[in-house]
């Protein structure tokens, strides 16, 4: 296959990882930055255009950072209009990253969640907080990444400064009810396909309640339970990914979900696990594009 890896930096380690992973399995392999793309949004000729060439991929693979949500998910609409696989498709990806909106579609699936909450006005506030069930509680910033915007109110008046001062702020929040038995350790469960390939701890630092590693915290290889496996790959699928690193706690009333990521990073997962997730994700890849190449061949309208 040709195969594009969209990212901003070649050097990250994901990148990295994926690119040794395609160049063994005798893939050609490009790297490209989608926000140096431009399109050609034309019905006869779409194009997605690099430094004057137009692109043409067999598959995609898109690591779009929350940031460029937005151009970077177009970039990937437009390659599915030219029929290139994408390991996760453009509505997927937009899908997870409005945490609000991926909340409630979890919800309506029944895959388990802490207690969430979410408002408009600062005149709600104590009608917010009684709904999820009183403090402590933690207040998210739906724009935060990586344990960034997430705060922990001890209180019930302390919650209510918070949201009041991000509310001011114009700010889109959720408030969640803090698991206390998660002790400041999540999982992460890494999902390609439908299957779960890797599992790791996540401790929070000492003093802090936020276990992302980007925040200090420390990763472990772990082995979840087959309700936590089965929650990590509904979760997934809810949101239509086909890659996704799905972070769940331990609670008393079993697994929850808090967040469904579609371009987890590979660094913690592969060296936590000592699995090669960067060839899994590879196979993966290639058994989709084997499947529908040979639908094509099947289909009377093929050619």
């Amino acid at each position: 296959m040709n195969i594009g890896i969209l990212s901003r930096d070649i050097k990250l380690y994901s990148t990295r990882r994926l690119i040794e992973a395609a160049e063994k399995r005798g893939h050609s392999v490009r790297v490209v930055d989608y926000l140096r793309c431009y399109m050609d949004i034309s019905s006869d000729h779409p194009k997605v255009m690099y430094s004057g060439e137009s692109l043409t991929f067999d598959a995609i693979i898109p690591r779009i950072g929350a940031r460029y949500t937005f151009y970077g998910t177009a970039v990937v609409r437009q390659f599915e209009i030219l029929r290139t696989l994408s390991a996760n498709s453009s509505i997927s990806i937009t899908r997870s990253r409005d945490k609000l909106r991926s909340m409630q579609l979890l919800a309506q699936k029944g895959v388990g969640l802490p207690t969430t909450g979410f408002a408009h006005s600062t005149k709600d506030v104590d009608g917010l907080i009684n709904v999820v069930g009183g403090a402590p509680l933690v207040i998210k910033l739906l724009e935060g990444t990586q344990g960034k915007g997430v705060v922990l109110a001890q209180t019930d008046k302390a919650a209510e400064s918070v949201i009041s001062a991000f509310r001011q702020l114009d700010a889109n929040i959720l408030v969640q009810e803090f698991v206390k038995e998660a002790d400041g350790e999540d999982i992460r469960a890494f999902v390609v396909g439908d299957k779960v390939v890797g599992a790791m701890s996540r401790k929070a630092a000492p003093g802090e309640f936020r276990s992302n590693l980007h925040q200090g915290g420390t990763a472990s290889k772990v082995r979840i339970t087959p309700a936590e496996r089965a929650a990590a790959v509904k979760a997934a699928k809810v949101m239509g990914l086909g890659v996704a690193g799905v972070d769940l706690l331990r609670s008393k009333n079993g697994p929850a979900v808090i967040e469904v990521n579609s371009s987890p990073g590979l660094e913690g997962i592969e060296r936590a696990t000592d699995k090669d997730v960067a060839a899994t994700i590879m196979q993966y890849l290639e058994t989709r594009f084997k499947a529908r190449e040979e639908q094509s061949r099947q289909s009377p309208f093929a050619g």
